[in-house]
């Protein structure tokens, strides 16, 4: 564990594994100063999810929090409670499933129960989430996150080479349907984002490089990648399977365990993740804040941050 002593507190800070995910402790996330902040920020760029325990926010705190990262996200399905549209409220208990029959028999679908990266068919899709669980099962109820960065890196130079030159189709339309009852994309004019299509879809870059850090991060997830625009569909099928399962190697991920009253935070940019439903007539409810990000790119030529934290 490293602890980093700030002026009015020490940060106490746990990596998860070898590529990806930290605990910090030692931060009230309800009073947080300008220099502690800055910490945290640092520590969210360099470990890419990080979780904080023993978290007492309110509604209005926990939207503060989200905003010290940048302007928040409305998602184009889920309504957040009256007078709060940028809050994504969770909630699974006995009459939730995954299984996608189930789901079109009238089931509450899990939030989050397959391998994505939030909102990644918007055309800029968001910069990174904050998800505070009040109330978590007794046991099951990870969180599954995976690095784009690792995954990326671990690949040969010939075919990071080639997936440098592709971009790919991201929807929410199968998700979103199957989800919502069919239901299409809210109008969220209003908050500043182009509408126009019943449920949003962009293509992106298939190796993104991240605007802060300057590092490439593969950017294709299950929940939204339809196919790889300059492929063939035999072709774009199979690169992404494998792109899907090179991802979900286990040596490029961290499982998450939840406390109640914990606060995750993570960077849409280069992580994906899956929440694990293997609690099955269990609860699990919090609500989640979401941050705008911007439109995804490749360069080649960006400069890479040398973090001067080592965990």
């Amino acid at each position: 564990m490293t602890s980093l002593t700030l002026t009015q507190s020490t940060l106490h800070v746990r990596p998860l594994s070898g590529h990806i995910g930290a605990e910090i402790e030692g931060i009230d996330l309800a009073n947080l100063n300008h220099e502690t902040f800055a910490e945290l920020k640092s520590l969210f760029l360099q470990y890419q999810v990080v979780i904080l325990r023993n978290q007492a926010l309110t509604r209005d705190q926990h939207i503060a929090l989200g905003k010290r990262f940048g302007d928040l996200h409305v998602h184009p399905m889920a309504k957040g409670p009256e007078g709060y549209p940028e809050i994504f409220p969770i909630e699974a208990d006995a009459n939730s499933s995954n299984d996608p029959k189930a789901i079109r028999g009238g089931k509450r679908a899990v939030n989050g129960g397959h391998w994505h990266s939030d909102v990644s068919c918007d055309v800029e899709p968001p910069l990174g989430s904050l998800l505070y669980l009040r109330d978590v099962p007794e046991y099951g109820g990870d969180t599954l996150f995976s690095s784009g960065y690792a995954a990326y890196e671990a690949l040969s130079p010939a075919l990071q080479s080639l997936l440098e030159g592709l971009t790919a189709v991201h929807s929410g339309e199968a998700t979103y349907r199957l989800h919502y009852g069919n239901q299409t994309a809210a109008d969220r004019s209003q908050f500043g984002f182009k509408n126009g299509a019943d449920y949003p879809e962009a293509v992106h870059p298939v190796v993104r490089t991240h605007p802060e850090t300057g590092r490439k991060s593969l950017f294709v997830n299950r929940g939204f990648t339809r196919e790889i625009v300059e492929l063939s569909h035999t072709e774009s099928q199979a690169l992404l399977e494998f792109l899907y399962r090179h991802q979900e190697t286990p040596e490029f991920t961290v499982r998450l365990n939840w406390t109640p009253n914990s606060l995750a935070i993570w960077d849409n940019r280069c992580t994906q993740h899956r929440a694990i439903f293997d609690y099955s007539g269990q609860a699990r409810r919090g609500e989640r804040v979401t941050v705008k990000g911007d439109r995804p790119y490749f360069s080649e030529t960006a400069g890479v941050v040398e973090w001067g934290l080592v965990g």
